[in-house]
C-alpha cells in the first residue's frame, strides 16, 4: 500500500463500494457529513447498503439521498430526526433500523476500530434494549416483523455495590465514509469543530476508509499534536475544496432578529 493515498475523484473513491456492503458513515445531522462521497455512491447505483450513522439526514440531502432511491436496507443510528421518508419507511416495513443508544453507538464504533469485540455498559438495563423485543422491522400491516433480541446482562461491584451492566458487540464495517477540513498525503486527519462528532469513530470501524477533505497539504505541515485522526486508519483521500455546499438542518432564531432581516419594500 502507498503512503500517499489522495484518489482522483469521488467516483474513483467508491467504485469498489459494492450492493450489499455495510458502510460507517460519519456525521451529526447535517454537520460534518461526507455529502460528496455520498453523492458518488448514489451515482455509483449499488443499493442493499447496511449503513450505521448518528442518523439518515433529511428527506433531500446526505444519506437521506439514498433512502429515497430505496438504496439503504438497513440503518443502525441513534434517532430518526427530520427525515419523513425514514420514519415512513420504517413504519411500512420497508427498511430494518437498529435503534441505538447515542453514547453506546460512538463506543460500538470506537471499539469496533480499536478490536474491542464487546464492552458492558448500564445504558439499557432494564428496558428493551437489554430485555430485546425492540422492532427492527415491520410487516407492511404493522405487526413486527423482527425483533431485537435479549443481549447478555452481568452483574459487577461499582463503588462497594451491585450493579448490572448489559453487554453491548462492536460494530466494525466493510467501508467508512467521513469528512474533514484537512489532511496530509499520508491520511492524518483534522476536523472542523463540531464537524468532529461521529467521524474518527465512524472512520475506525470501516475496514477501507475513505475521506473526503476540504485542504491537501503535504507530510508533516500538520503538527501531530494537531491530528485528531491518524493515517493508519484511512485509505483513500478526496479533495472536494471548501467551496462544496453545506447545509443546516433546522436554523432557529428569534422573533426580533427575523423582523431586523426582512427586506425593505422594492429591495
Amino acid at each position: 500500500m502507498t503512503l500517499d493515498k489522495v484518489v482522483g475523484s469521488a467516483q474513483e473513491a467508491v467504485a469498489d463500494i459494492p450492493s450489499g456492503a455495510s458502510l460507517a458513515v460519519g456525521g451529526f445531522g447535517l454537520c460534518g457529513i461526507p455529502m460528496v462521497l455520498i453523492q458518488a455512491l448514489l451515482d455509483a447505483g449499488v443499493d442493499g447498503l447496511s449503513v450505521v450513522s448518528n442518523n439518515c439526514g433529511v428527506d433531500d440531502w446526505g444519506l437521506g439521498v439514498l433512502l429515497a432511491k430505496q438504496r439503504i436496507a438497513k440503518m443502525t443510528s441513534s434517532y430518526v430526526g427530520e427525515n419523513k421518508e425514514f420514519e415512513r419507511q420504517y413504519l411500512s416495513g420497508e427498511l430494518e433500523l437498529e435503534l441505538t443508544p447515542q453514547g453506546t453507538l460512538a463506543e460500538k464504533l470506537r471499539a469496533g476500530g480499536s478490536g474491542i469485540a464487546a464492552f458492558f455498559t448500564q445504558t439499557g438495563v432494564g428496558t428493551q434494549v437489554a430485555e430485546g423485543g425492540l422492532p427492527r422491522r415491520y410487516h407492511a400491516d404493522g405487526t413486527v416483523a423482527v425483533a431485537s433480541p435479549p443481549k447478555p446482562v452481568q452483574t459487577f461491584e461499582v463503588a462497594g455495590e451491585p450493579r448490572e451492566f448489559v453487554m453491548e458487540e462492536a460494530i466494525t464495517t466493510d467501508f467508512s465514509l467521513v469528512h474533514a477540513l484537512k489532511a496530509d498525503r499520508f491520511g492524518n486527519l483534522v476536523f472542523d469543530k463540531s464537524a468532529r462528532n461521529f467521524s474518527p469513530l465512524a472512520a475506525m470501524a470501516g475496514r477501507i476508509c475513505i475521506a473526503q477533505v476540504e485542504e491537501l497539504v503535504e507530510p508533516g505541515d500538520i503538527d501531530p499534536d494537531a491530528v485528531h485522526l491518524p493515517g493508519v486508519y484511512v485509505d483513500r483521500v478526496v479533495v472536494v475544496g471548501p467551496e462544496i455546499e453545506k447545509r443546516i438542518e433546522r436554523r432557529t432564531v428569534s422573533v426580533e432578529k427575523a423582523a431586523s432581516r426582512e427586506m425593505p419594500e422594492g429591495a
